[in-house]
């Protein structure tokens, strides 16, 4: 059969790892949810099941739409963990014709039953970077990857710099890996009148962004440190959960007597934040390391211009559409701000570029991707 005959003959049915869209506000949980909802939106044919050890209301708004497994008697939702990681055997009993780990992870046993198997990696930072996890969570999430490498029927890396990694330390053949980047939110994609934002989060009228969790490897305290060094005269408003790291950025503020310039939001909606990208002068994303990167598509997506790191994969992600700087060097990204404040025309030229490269990241395109992907599995 060729590939692409059996969607065309059968409706699908896949079974997805689905934890991460329930509970997670950012990063795996925006990928799961954005996956779920562009193969539902756009590939109305297939079935999709979900699989979550717990059910919470708030991230995941539409997932009543699906079919949902999670832990039913009580030993199970006791040892929630257990059962999502051996429900290996539920797949056959679902009649699942393929699952895909959307998590770095597949059930144990996976490779045991005839379910072919799809696993989407996001980065191997506890490797890179093992001094901000504890060993035990190392050991936990090295042999999670490496069984899912060698038990999955493909791998999806998303981006570059993840399939090399994948390559690099855990020695899986090329051919096994596909880059697929992950697409962004249809609400990204829409253009509204946001204005009533401003007095909702009492915002000024001109604003830098900042979107992530607070933690030093998304390096936050140098935006802090760049406004400061130059006396830049614009509210900066950081977008993300709080850590301990974020005792840093409120210590630097009250040393430096910037209260009155800084915001920092936490928990807001997704409509909500894509209104405040389309409402920023800029976006800045200065992160050491990612697997991807996805407030920099975000905010292009939203007509916002992006400064980003020029180490990692980000450089990859902006694909020329934005402003690189070094995040070791806030004085260069000090220069970059205020040479973006000082010029409209620059500040045109990244919106237009940021439009451009987008698109690519649109769900309806991610989600033609993946279904082939799928395809290409079950011929």
């Amino acid at each position: 059969m060729k590939p692409g005959l059996f969607c065309i003959f059968n409706a699908m049915r896949i079974g997805f790892d689905a934890k991460r869209a329930f509970l997670n506000a950012s990063g795996l949980g925006n990928y799961s949810r954005n996956t779920i909802n562009a193969l539902h939106r756009f590939s109305k044919n297939n079935q999709y099941v979900l699989y979550t050890p717990k059910i919470k209301d708030g991230l995941f708004e539409n997932y009543n739409q699906f079919d949902i497994h999670s832990p039913e008697n009580p030993i199970e939702k006791i040892f929630k963990s257990i059962w999502r990681s051996y429900s290996s055997k539920r797949l056959i009993k679902n009649k699942i014709d393929l699952f895909h780990g959307l998590s770095n992870e597949l059930p144990k046993g996976i490779h045991k039953t005839k379910v072919p198997a799809v696993v989407t990696i996001h980065d191997l930072i506890f490797i890179r970077f093992p001094q901000f996890y504890k060993a035990i969570d190392r050991k936990i999430y090295f042999s999670k990857v490496k069984y899912a490498c060698s038990s999955a029927q493909k791998i999806i890396a998303i981006s570059q710099q993840t399939k090399d990694d994948i390559i690099r330390f855990f020695n899986v053949n090329p051919n096994k890996i596909e880059v697929v980047y992950q697409s962004v939110s249809p609400v990204f994609f829409k253009q509204e009148n946001n204005k009533n934002l401003l007095s909702k989060y009492n915002l000024s009228e001109r604003f830098i962004l900042s979107v992530g969790t607070h933690e030093p490897r998304k390096n936050q305290l140098s935006i802090l440190k760049a406004i400061h060094s130059e006396k830049i005269d614009i509210q900066v408003v950081f977008v993300g959960k709080s850590t301990s790291y974020s005792k840093n950025l409120t210590r630097f503020i009250t040393e430096n007597k910037m209260e009155n310039q800084v915001k920092f939001l936490i928990n807001i909606s997704e409509n909500d934040l894509a209104g405040l990208y389309q409402l920023a002068y800029c976006s800045i994303y200065i992160s050491f390391f990612e697997g991807f990167g996805l407030p920099v598509i975000e905010s292009m997506a939203s007509h916002c211009p992006v400064i980003t790191s020029n180490v990692s994969c980000l450089p990859e992600t902006a694909g020329g559409a934005a402003i690189l700087c070094s995040p070791n060097n806030f004085s260069e990204l000090a220069i970059q701000i205020k040479t973006l404040l000082e010029n409209s025309d620059l500040r045109n030229d990244l919106i237009q570029k940021g439009i451009e490269r987008a698109r690519l990241f649109h769900p309806e395109y991610f989600s033609e991707k993946m279904i082939s992907l799928y395809t290409g599995i079950l011929s």
